[in-house]
């Protein structure tokens, strides 16, 4: 009864939450004078009407996911990232900076170089306000922020200088900031012909089961979820909190920096501006519109990168700007924070369950034949009494 009534209460929250982000959505869309309807329609149907959108679709669900199993990550263990913004920048920086320096070496071994140098670069970016929290008390949420605006102004300053491209400088400077053309040995593989998808999607997939593996079937992983859901009583378990955040911290530092990597490995194959394209932030909705849990994460993302195709087709198609997809997300958030709120309450469910068991408790006594059965038994109770006291007496 407990069970189905707590599966009960929460489909009917997240449905609630659902429409909910449909109807503020549409009043928003509605105070731009939009087809509400169409626009709708757009965003969710166009994408999926050909293969090669569908790929556009997984193109960007590819980095979301990676980023949001890093964000899920550090939250399980009670650090709140949001600095993948940046840790993603300086993975872009080292991975690029590795494939231009060793042009020549067989593509598995630049390949996995530039990977790892992709994950190196997004963990020591992520180690320093884990460091920061774990040691100083810093708030992660002041440091992370901060860091996205250092890691943006480096790589601005490694694409106009160092890493800027010769042909660039040729120009007097005025072309776009970005640096040299990878070779191809440093590119990952396209899986389907007349789309840009990439190997980088079974990369994605491969990380999903490796961090539910890690948080969900190890001791370590237990030691991080401990630390995340009560760092007083982990302490007295044994389990070292500061040094759980600080590996936390790293290991979404390091997805995020990957997720750098493989973008610049299997779609855009050189540095530019812009690259990271705000995946930083949309990992975080990712991340808790999944449930911060790896099978929830997958979809969720792939929902994402059908919002964001879906957005661009809306300013073409309906002549709604594409910059409204950041309006629905932060609709989607409100939302997901408001739903985990309402989830997360004890007290709110303790009073739906006793709503919900009072009203099957009326509905029991209003069926035919249920009083005369209470009155019967209620008889059958009385006179059972009146047999055993003159029984007692005598």
């Amino acid at each position: 009864m407990n069970r189905h009534f707590n599966i009960l209460y929460r489909i009917t929250v997240i449905a609630a939450a659902a429409l909910t982000a449909l109807l503020i959505g549409a009043v928003i869309l509605a105070a731009v004078g939009a087809d509400i309807l169409k626009v709708y329609l757009v965003i969710l149907t166009e994408p999926l009407k050909n293969i090669s959108l569908v790929g556009e679709v997984l193109i960007r669900a590819i980095p979301l996911t990676i980023i949001a199993l890093g964000i899920s990550t550090a939250y399980r263990s009670g650090f709140i990232n949001i600095g993948a913004e940046g840790q993603m920048a300086m993975g872009i920086i080292a991975s690029t900076a590795t494939a231009l320096a060793l042009p020549d070496l067989p593509r598995p071994i630049l390949l996995s170089l530039m990977l790892l140098a992709g994950c190196a670069g997004g963990a020591a970016w992520g180690f320093i306000p884990g460091l920061l929290r774990a040691k100083l008390e810093v708030s992660e949420l002041l440091s992370t922020v901060m860091l996205n605006y250092i890691a943006a102004q480096l790589y601005t300053f490694c694409l106009r200088g160092p890493m800027i491209d010769p042909a660039e400088l040729t120009l007097g400077g005025v072309g776009t900031p970005q640096s040299m053309r990878l070779t191809r040995n440093a590119w990952l593989d396209r899986i389907i012909g007349g789309t840009r998808l990439h190997t980088g999607i079974f990369i994605a997939l491969v990380l999903a089961l490796v961090v539910w593996l890690l948080l969900w079937k190890t001791s370590f992983g237990f030691k991080l979820r401990a630390a995340g859901a009560q760092d007083r009583a982990a302490r007295y378990g044994g389990i070292n909190v500061a040094s759980c955040l600080i590996i936390s911290i790293s290991i979404s530092g390091a997805l995020a920096g990957l997720a750098g990597a493989v973008e610049i490995a299997g779609v855009h194959h050189r540095a530019i501006e812009g690259i990271t394209g705000g995946y930083g932030f949309s990992g975080i909705v990712v991340a808790l519109f999944g449930g911060l849990h790896p099978a929830g994460i997958i979809p969720a993302a792939f929902f994402f990168g059908l919002l964001i195709v879906g957005a661009d087709m809306t300013q073409r198609m309906v002549g709604v700007p594409a910059n409204m997809v950041q309006v629905l997300q932060g609709i989607i958030i409100l939302v997901i924070i408001a739903a985990r709120m309402i989830l997360e309450n004890p007290y709110l469910m303790e009073r739906a369950r006793r709503k919900f068991t009072g009203k099957r408790a009326a509905r029991a006594e209003a069926r035919p034949g249920a009083a005369e059965g209470a009155a019967s038994a209620g008889a059958a109770e009385n006179g059972t009494k009146r047999t055993e006291i003159p029984e007692e007496r005598s």
